[in-house]
């Protein structure tokens, strides 16, 4: 999750904020082409996987 970002900025996708670690996963956010915010998650849990 921490070099996906990185990747898709790299590709145009444009990226809004910055990625938050909390005790259940990573969160970060982009924009698709049409203006909508889409959230990414990587669970930490492994109850969550």
């Amino acid at each position: 999750m921490e070099e996906l970002p990185k990747l898709l900025k790299e590709e145009g996708v444009t990226i809004v904020g910055d990625m938050e670690t909390h005790e259940y996963g990573k969160f970060g956010w982009i924009l698709d082409n049409d203006g909508n915010k889409i959230e990414l998650w990587e669970p930490i849990d492994q109850a969550f996987l």
